[in-house]
């Protein structure tokens, strides 16, 4: 049967299609000719109300901006008789009444395509426009959690730089894949220099194959790493280092990564050594004070996640008032009877204020000097019963930054409070055993 025993209105079949068109002319003014069932029901304006007028009568712009790259779009078809695509823009619709009334915030891509008669002339410019508000609205949280996410990684980043001590991770398989800045430092070699197995080089001789044998069972077996060797400093000598690691392990218990972290032992090494060489006698005791040391190092949490299980107490104090933002469990251990994170130091720690530490913490924020101090002497009610007790601490006051503006300080402690006890009774004229 022919084609033309069917005969088809246009007009219908273009207000039917399932998507929103506009056809306008291709004049100055943009005059509405005709529009889509779709497109009547997204601008909600009627048929009636459109056509006939010009583009800006029959829908307002939202801003003078948003007009100026519809007019843009609509002169480049003119021009180049071309399809073309404009940018997101934002055009707010008045709701009915039957739906609350008011402007409803919505955000539109839109493409203008030419419409040539037989000659190749311009006769109509179609406008194809989609409702991306949901789209749009999803990249902006989308950016959004990006940016936040970055944020958060950089502050980490800066708080794990920070740390006075010497850190790295490690793949699932013992290849290692990062060093901090202050282990580049204390090298003096580059990163490339240090990843795999490459820092074993930077190991005494002597102290190698045990130090690769007991990183290998550890890999092998899961079980937390801690060993004792010298590692080579920038300058040639060899420090000792006390290092220890813990695997990170995923819901399904699979190891995901190891993260490590030494501290420079030297100077404890060094004084057992002279305790002994003073005196024979002495030997047994001085042994026993460096391996109170130890147990004191050991019953610290081995660095892990960054901070949380770091085996060293480290706090934040956030701003000139040096108000507690992070706490680890060490540093929570001193003080188990006090309520530390949001508060002040002055607020839960009073005893420290005649001992002039808030002084030393002002002096920090204001001048960004950091303070290190060595088995300084400080009075502390550790166990809430009101009484001052006597500790001793190896620690460092250090300003953070965040951005160019000073936020707040980052204290990195040991407590060696029974290695100097037991150095001080190794020192008194008494103590020789007879």
């Amino acid at each position: 049967m022919p084609v033309s025993a069917f005969p088809v209105n246009y007009q219908e079949l273009f207000h039917a299609l399932p998507e929103n068109f506009l056809l306008i002319a291709p004049n100055a003014d943009a005059t509405i000719i005709d529009n889509t069932n779709s497109h009547v029901a997204v601008s909600m304006k009627s048929r009636d109300e459109v056509v006939g007028k010009a583009f800006f009568e029959a829908y307002p712009a939202t801003d003078e901006k948003s007009a100026a790259v519809i007019r843009e779009s609509h002169e480049h078809v003119r021009r180049h008789l071309e399809p073309h695509t404009m940018p997101l823009i934002r055009y707010d619709l008045q709701r009915p009444q039957a739906q609350g009334g008011g402007l409803e915030e919505l955000y539109w891509q839109a493409t203008h395509y030419p419409i040539l008669d037989a000659e190749g002339k311009l006769q109509y410019i179609l406008q194809r426009t989609q409702d991306v508000t949901e789209q749009y609205h999803a990249e902006q949280r989308a950016e959004l959690v990006k940016k936040e996410l970055a944020e958060q990684q950089e502050r980490n980043r800066f708080i794990l730089e920070s740390l006075p001590i010497l850190v790295w991770t490690a793949q699932p398989d013992g290849n290692r894949d990062y060093f901090s800045s202050r282990w580049l430092q204390f090298t003096g070699r580059p990163l490339e220099a240090e990843l795999n197995n490459q820092w074993i080089h930077n190991i005494h001789p002597d102290d190698q194959a045990r130090v690769q044998q007991q990183w290998n069972e550890s890999v092998a077996t899961g079980q937390p790493y801690q060993v004792e060797y010298r590692l080579r400093r920038h300058d040639g000598q060899y420090r000792w280092v006390l290092m220890r690691a813990l695997p990170h392990y995923n819901a399904q218990h699979e190891i995901t990564m190891w993260v490590g972290g030494g501290t420079d032992i030297q100077d404890q090494k060094q004084m057992v050594q002279e305790l002994l060489e003073t005196n024979e006698q002495q030997a047994l005791l001085s042994d026993q004070a460096y391996q109170a040391y130890q147990l004191a190092e050991t019953q610290r949490e081995t660095f892990y996640n960054l901070f949380m299980q770091t085996p060293a107490m480290i706090c934040i104090l956030r701003g000139p008032e040096h108000r507690f933002e992070f706490v680890n469990p060490e540093y929570q251990k001193l003080f188990p009877h006090r309520q530390l994170i949001g508060k002040t130091v002055a607020e839960v720690l009073p005893e420290v204020i005649e001992q002039g530490f808030i002084t030393l913490l002002d002096n920090v924020y204001d001048t960004g000097e950091a303070f290190v101090g060595n088995e300084l002497d400080i009075m502390l009610d550790r166990d809430g019963s009101g009484q001052l007790q006597r500790s001793y601490l190896n620690f460092t006051y250090q300003l953070f930054m965040e951005g160019s503006e000073k936020a707040g300080i980052t204290v990195f402690a040991f407590d060696v409070t029974d290695l100097v006890l037991a150095r001080q009774a190794l020192e008194r004229p008494d103590s020789t055993v007879r």
